[in-house]
């Protein structure tokens, strides 16, 4: 019971980082790409990706958590791959899709490690990929050099803010992604992206336009259908335990006769030879 309860408060904090994180972090890159007009999407995330290995590297030397000696080949192809749909993306900062959740999960059980220790074997090809790509991808969509750009204090003072948040982001990603199904991850996913577009509202004073709303309230009729399946699956995990406990008790004497009644056969067998 004990344990039950210390893996649901394990989720429901990896799930609530997620979307603090998530929230944020968009908030922050809205402000520094549309108010202070830094465009290059692509860039930043390779930064973010730097920033959080050598963040969990740091973790690591101080032993907060155990590195592990894993298939690098495998490693180096999921970083490599995932850098490259990030970038093809141009900064999908949710990392809400179902196929990043089933490679990443289907990557962890079959390495047997843990979302920090994949995160952390992963993260170096990941910002590789995208630190070479990303000012030619950004050069492309933008038409600018991020190399050419004049960086001010304030903007590099967001930059360095949407790279401690990025920490977070990341690591609350490869966390839920290892307590929680696919579906409670893509629901999060909607979550997150309401939350986006009313803090944009409210802070920042985005445009909120009628399909806006409508796809609010479509998600959130979603999670509350969601919920609602949850809370009925629950009961009928808790009610199952009972009735498989009432089958085996009644099934235990008819077992105990009948294995009772073969071993009189068998000496009875026995004794006439």
């Amino acid at each position: 019971m004990g344990e039950m309860s210390s893996f649901q408060l394990g989720v429901i904090g990896a799930l609530f980082l997620s979307v603090a994180a998530s929230v944020s972090i968009v908030i922050c890159n809205k402000a520094l790409m549309s108010n202070l007009r830094f465009p290059f999407a692509t860039t930043l995330t390779s930064w973010h990706l730097m920033v959080t290995f050598c963040t969990l590297h740091a973790a690591q030397r101080f032993n907060l958590f155990e590195n592990k000696s894993i298939d690098m080949k495998t490693v180096m192809l999921f970083g490599i791959l995932n850098g490259v749909s990030i970038g093809l993306l141009n900064l999908s900062l949710g990392f809400n899709s179902i196929g990043f959740y089933q490679l990443t999960n289907t990557i962890q059980k079959r390495l047997n490690v843990s979302s920090t220790q994949l995160l952390y074997q992963s993260a170096p090809f990941q910002a590789a990929i995208l630190f070479v790509s990303g000012p030619l991808v950004d050069q492309f969509l933008t038409k600018q050099n991020v190399f050419a750009y004049k960086y001010s204090p304030l903007v590099l003072a967001f930059i360095i803010l949407s790279c401690i948040i990025s920490v977070f982001v990341n690591f609350s990603t490869f966390l839920v992604i290892g307590k929680t199904s696919p579906v409670t991850y893509q629901v999060l996913g909607h979550l997150k992206t309401c939350l986006v577009l009313t803090f944009g509202y409210t802070l920042l004073h985005d445009p909120f336009t009628d399909r806006n709303i409508v796809g609010i309230l479509i998600a959130i009729f979603g999670m509350g259908l969601y919920s609602y399946f949850c809370t009925q699956e629950n009961k009928k995990k808790q009610a199952d335990p009972l009735v498989s406990q009432m089958k085996e008790k009644d099934a235990t004497p008819f077992l105990a006769i009948e294995k009772e009644g073969h071993e009189v056969k068998k000496s009875d067998k026995d004794s006439l030879v």
